[in-house]
């Protein structure tokens, strides 16, 4: 183990627990290592109060009511739009818009088919990033589709990527053009742990090519300023940033193409979840971003350190990011491999009767990702050293059997 995550690891240690506390699932459960952050996080007890409060004092329809409870929950919402803003770091409150969804697919789809769709013309491109999460992938597709049995035909074009499965962004430049509609892009990759450096993506797409990030596995991880990204959606979801199941955002920037609106009546909004997400923001606030970021990337790099001592395990992605020290693509706490002895469905099956409660299927990759099941290893702040040694334990003890 290298000495930064050495030191990180020691120098948060104390930090660390007292966060680990707050969340009731794990402190219930001490022998279970809940590994799969990447699908869904746990709640706080911040985020339970916040919600058990909200229903049992003033629990009320949004927009659809006269009465004090109603006008309340009104208000929360709206002051939500302005929280979610705060904690995107919007350099231009005024003018973006912040719409409550049920998650990160709704809300690209919502994009994709409200917002994008109309603009489109014969001839026009988009470029989709087919080797990330096919949620970023198939509400892309299904527009194109949609428009051609309208008798539009637009060009999807494969994001490029380099060999550390990091977006190209030379050949991406190449790829830009007039007709160059929109860039669909991903904070963090869902399977190799990757920050994706999408910072780097304005000064490529030009001034006027807007860009879509799909951050579900960025936001709630690590630090995310639109002020310094310059893109013109963010989507992500509120399950995998510590609020509750079926709510999440997008947030819009308004400076490029039209006013992002969603088409149709609008039902009622989840206000239960909404109260969550709010309440997940503060906690995230309060704990510091940049210190989960650091703890998630240590325990990754303790966790990858180990595997590549296994001549059974083969690590997914790039190979250069595996320690903490690298200068490349640091693991957000993200990790995926392969035993080449052990199918991934029946390890998955094996580490859970050991307490270990993974992911191991194919992640919903797109059509470039990886073809074969792997077991993926998500961590978050509640996660220890202790669990990552006890995980590597148990599958140096499979390659002795």
């Amino acid at each position: 183990m290298s000495a930064t995550d050495m030191g990180a690891l020691d120098e948060l240690r104390t930090w660390q627990e007292g966060l680990r506390a707050q969340f009731p699932l794990i402190t219930a459960n001490p022998d279970v290592a809940y590994l799969d952050s990447a699908a869904t996080s746990q709640k706080p007890q911040a985020v339970l109060d916040a919600v058990l409060t909200y229903l049992t004092t003033g629990n009320a329809n949004a927009a659809r009511g006269t009465y004090p409870w109603a006008n309340r929950t009104t208000a929360r919402i709206e002051q939500a739009r302005d929280r979610l803003r705060r904690f995107l770091d919007d350099p231009a409150p005024q003018r973006s818009g912040v719409h409550f969804v049920g998650g990160t697919t709704e809300g690209l789809r919502a994009i994709a088919r409200d917002w994008l769709a109309p603009q489109l013309r014969d001839g026009d491109e988009i470029i989709v990033p087919f080797a990330d999460h096919a949620a970023n992938n198939a509400p892309w597709l299904e527009v194109a589709e949609l428009l051609r049995h309208q008798g539009t035909s637009v060009v999807v074009r494969a994001m490029p990527y380099d060999a550390a499965h990091d977006y190209d962004t030379g050949r991406l430049a190449a790829m830009i053009n007039d007709r160059t509609r929109l860039i669909a892009a991903t904070h963090v990759h869902h399977v190799y742990g990757n920050d994706m450096n999408v910072h780097r993506l304005r000064s490529v797409a030009g001034p006027s090519v807007p860009i879509c990030l799909d951050a579900a596995q960025g936001v709630g991880h690590l630090p995310l300023s639109t002020a310094t990204t310059d893109v013109d959606f963010v989507v992500f979801s509120g399950h995998k940033a510590m609020a509750l199941p079926g709510t999440g955002a997008i947030w819009a920037r308004n400076q490029r193409g039209p006013t992002y609106a969603p088409a149709g009546w609008l039902g009622s909004p989840n206000t239960s979840g909404i109260i969550s997400l709010v309440a997940a923001l503060d906690w995230l606030d309060a704990a510091g971003l940049d210190r989960i970021a650091r703890w998630n990337t240590a325990l990754g790099a303790r966790l990858t350190d180990g595997l590549r001592t296994l001549s059974t395990v083969e690590v997914l992605g790039c190979q250069s990011s595996l320690a903490a020290d690298t200068r490349t693509q640091q693991r957000q706490g993200i990790v995926a491999f392969r035993h080449r002895l052990i199918g991934s469905n029946d390890l998955g099956f094996i580490l859970a009767a050991h307490g270990f409660l993974v992911r191991a299927d194919g992640h919903c990759q797109g059509d470039q990702g990886e073809k074969t099941a792997s077991v993926r290893v998500s961590l978050h702040i509640y996660n220890t050293a202790e669990e990552v040694d006890r995980l590597l334990s148990v599958l140096v003890e499979l390659d002795d059997d």
